[in-house]
């Protein structure tokens, strides 16, 4: 099993996605005579070797489906190790870094490894990632995740503080990527490490006041179409509606018939009814005379939309492009 590459049977050693629901999903190493445990009772690993990836998997208590793995489900489900970015940033990065098979790129820091998977497939069968993560642990993680994942022969895992070290490559990079506290001391390594036919670069910071400065040192090391953005995720569901029709009254000629047409029995002090029974009873009559009368009133239905429960984040920052034109 390959990130990359599409299998249709499930072998011992592959990462799986474990589905239980739409809100609910998990990774799982699939390994001979290992078992586990979760709300729908035991699952069995052996039950699942051989097996085609998407199929109902029967437990004790209910039944799961097996995933393929892929770069968004790998942003769902993987281990945080750090805050990281989600489907709709990556969309955006991809895009606007003009990434495609056969790019260089080069990535800081390496985190959790949610971009990193998005940048591969992005890149892939040709390119090459060179992604730099100064945590030492956590670079041998991700590390050992692309040798897991099989995707090791396209990405490089660096441990170095390229703020203060540099990226230590030269004029080899289609396209730079930086997710760091002080991006600007980065910026003129980055400059380096770009090739001398242009690329492009970005920046991802949660603050606004970083984004001044990095802008700023974007500038001063002749970068060019400076751009930021932020990325909004805001879904709506679909529901149908019943809206009654408006109810402009009744005409002048029928007020006049109901007066006259009514009338009002008199009742003495000893036959009218407790004050509460009676307050209860104009209560249940009016009640009874709304439902009457909407259920005797005009009305259209349609499909309306209103905004539904959040899923995934979708904010986490602002982003900034730039260009360095040939030189």
């Amino acid at each position: 099993m390959s990130f990359l590459k599409y299998n249709n049977k499930i072998k011992e050693g592959d990462t799986v996605i474990i589905h239980l629901s739409h809100k609910s999903m998990f990774p799982a190493v699939i390994q001979k005579g290992k078992t586990l445990n979760m709300q729908y009772g035991v699952l069995k690993h052996d039950n699942i070797i051989d097996k085609t990836f998407g199929s109902k998997i029967e437990c004790s208590k209910g039944y799961i489906r097996v995933l393929h793995p892929t770069a968004e489900l790998w942003t769902v489900t993987l281990p945080h190790r750090t805050q990281i970015l989600y489907t709709t940033d990556i969309s955006m990065i991809v895009m606007q870094l003009d990434l495609k098979p056969g790019c260089v790129v080069l990535e800081s820091g390496t985190g959790s490894g949610s971009l990193s998977h998005a940048l591969i497939r992005a890149i892939a069968p040709t390119g090459h990632l060179h992604t730099f993560e100064f945590h030492q642990q956590r670079s041998e993680k991700a590390d050992e995740e692309f040798i897991s994942h099989r995707v090791k022969d396209m990405v490089t895992v660096y441990h170095k503080d390229v703020c203060s070290d540099g990226f230590g490559l030269t004029d080899m990079a289609d396209a730079v990527f930086l997710d760091l506290p002080h991006p600007w001391d980065a910026i003129p390594h980055a400059k380096q490490a770009l090739k001398s036919s242009g690329g492009r670069i970005c920046s991802f910071s949660p603050c606004i006041e970083q984004v001044q400065k990095s802008c700023s040192t974007l500038k001063e090391c002749g970068f060019s179409d400076l751009e930021t953005m932020e990325s909004l995720l805001r879904t709506y569901n679909v529901s149908t509606t019943k809206i009654p029709l408006a109810d402009l009254g009744e005409h002048e000629e029928d007020l006049e018939e109901d007066t006259e047409e009514d009338t009002t029995d008199t009742i003495t002090e000893d036959e009218k009814p407790p004050k509460k029974v009676k307050m209860e009873d104009e209560a249940n009559n009016k009640m009874a005379d709304q439902s009457k009368k909407q259920s005797e009133t005009p009305s259209v239905i349609f499909n309306t939309t209103q905004p539904a429960e959040t899923v995934q984040a979708g904010h986490t920052g602002f982003l900034t492009f730039a260009t360095l034109y040939p030189r």
